[in-house]
């Protein structure tokens, strides 16, 4: 596919934009996954050490100062909330035209496709690679950062589809208590904080991967209701910033809202109260800007720019990393210095790192776009007469499918692709799983929804 090619059917998407689409929820979309990608960028450092070992760093690690930066670039609850959004329409679209037996297996195969077609090739493709390296004995160095570095983001996805699974739940909690359902995600993370820090409860702080990512999601559908309006997103950035604020000067939390090495408590992972308030002060943010960006966004040239990044913002996503990891393993292969993170030196080398990174992203979406393309069936079915026998098995199976996807996505971004034949495994809540077992549940899972969708549509 040419450049050309690209431009015209962006073009085109662009053209035909519906005067009723929220064009500011598409560019938050490619926002927060372009502003993860820089953040990737900018914060890995990948040094030598003197016994020629490579090691890979964190500039937020050696300036903890810098960390503050996190308030603003860690955007995942952006993205989380732009899902919410997407997802109430979406499901009340299918709800209007579609059977009840089916239209839970039909939204699971719609919301999933780009999201997992572009993951289950990326998958493929490293894990073959993995296999191929490691039957020719490669290893070492560089590679093995590599291999369990790469597969990190998917964690991002499998919360992404828990919170697609969850959507019709949900949403028919928020259609019952509004604002109420909201609250009592929002309450069960303090109570899971407050058990966890107060109280030394054990392994109760993973609850809050739900808690804390379905409350955020939650806040989608009120968007999508309208009822983040007038004075609300102000109530939502102010007390968000201020609740942040006081959680990490006065509580057990950190400044970094993202991971950082050696952290006893992570806000991150799991997720705590602070990343909560700092997803409320984010959504506030967000909204407060979107008058004024919607009045460019009509803008023809604005509009198409977006609409062409949206085709490619996850096939982006899923190689940012291959890609940085690239540009180090040509930089040491052609001895280009690699100086200690956050010296004069490194931040000189930093544009140079950027632009190479950005060119090699380039290259590997081209050569991947494909995959993120919308199936040419639309989710828009027409309505059926009645539940069909081949789909009274739909909805059970899809459910299994999409938890198939989960766990084995979480499972792939804590062990790697390294060690695939030496039976290398992390934990995942209270099971080991190895590389090789969770490449086989994703793909099982994503056949499974495949298969479920197809026969109630």
């Amino acid at each position: 596919m040419t450049a050309a090619d690209t431009a015209l059917r962006a073009a085109d998407l662009a053209a035909a934009t519906p005067p009723s689409r929220d064009r500011y929820v598409d560019l938050l979309r490619v926002a927060s996954l372009g502003t993860v990608v820089l953040g990737h960028w900018l914060m890995a450092a990948v040094t030598t050490g003197a016994d020629g070992r490579v090691e890979i760093g964190n500039l937020l690690a050696v300036r903890p100062e810098l960390q503050i930066l996190t308030w603003a670039l860690q955007v995942m609850p952006v993205f989380f909330f732009v899902g919410g959004f997407s997802h109430a329409l979406s499901y009340r679209s299918l709800r209007r035209r579609t059977t009840e037996a089916d239209v839970y297996s039909v939204f699971l195969r719609a919301r999933l496709q780009r999201l997992l077609r572009p993951t289950v090739v990326f998958i493929g493709v490293w894990g073959a690679a993995a296999l191929v390296l490691q039957l020719a004995g490669s290893g070492g160095g560089l590679l093995d950062v590599t291999l369990r570095l790469v597969a990190q983001p998917l964690w991002f996805i499998g919360i992404y589809l828990a919170m697609v699974a969850f959507t019709p739940a949900l949403l028919g909690l928020h259609e019952r208590f509004g604002w109420g359902a909201f609250g009592a995600l929002a309450g069960a993370a303090v109570s899971v904080d407050v058990l966890r820090f107060a109280l030394g409860v054990p392994y109760v702080e993973f609850l809050n991967f739900a808690f804390v990512w379905l409350a955020v999601h939650q806040l989608g559908f009120l968007r999508a209701d309208g009822r983040l309006t007038r004075w609300r997103p102000y109530v939502l950035a102010g007390a968000g910033l201020a609740g942040a604020a006081l959680l990490v000067a006065y509580g057990p939390y950190p400044l970094s809202m993202v991971g950082m090495p050696g952290e006893k408590v992570s806000n991150m992972a799991p997720p705590t109260l602070a990343l909560l308030c700092h997803g409320l002060w984010l959504v506030g943010a967000v909204e407060l800007l979107r008058a004024p960006v919607a009045r460019r966004l009509e803008r023809p040239r604005v509009w198409r720019t977006v609409v062409a990044a949206n085709g490619i913002s996850m096939t982006a996503f899923l190689w940012h990393l291959t890609a940085m990891l690239g540009v180090y393993g040509a930089f040491l292969a052609l001895d280009v210095p690699l100086p200690g993170p956050a010296t004069g030196e490194w931040w000189a080398q930093v544009p140079l790192r950027i632009a190479a990174a950005a060119v090699l992203t380039a290259a590997l979406v081209a050569a991947f776009r494909t995959f993120e393309k919308p199936a040419v069936r639309s989710a828009g079915l027409p309505a059926q007469r009645g539940p069909r026998r081949s789909a009274t098995y739909s909805g059970p199976a899809a459910a299994l499918g999409v938890t198939l996807c989960l766990f084995g996505v979480l499972g792939l971004s804590m062990v790697g692709f390294g060690g695939l034949l030496e039976g290398r495994t992390a934990l995942l809540i209270a099971v080991h799983v190895t590389a090789p077992v969770a490449v086989a549940m994703t793909l099982a899972g994503w056949l499974l929804v495949e298969r479920a969708g197809r026969a109630a549509s």
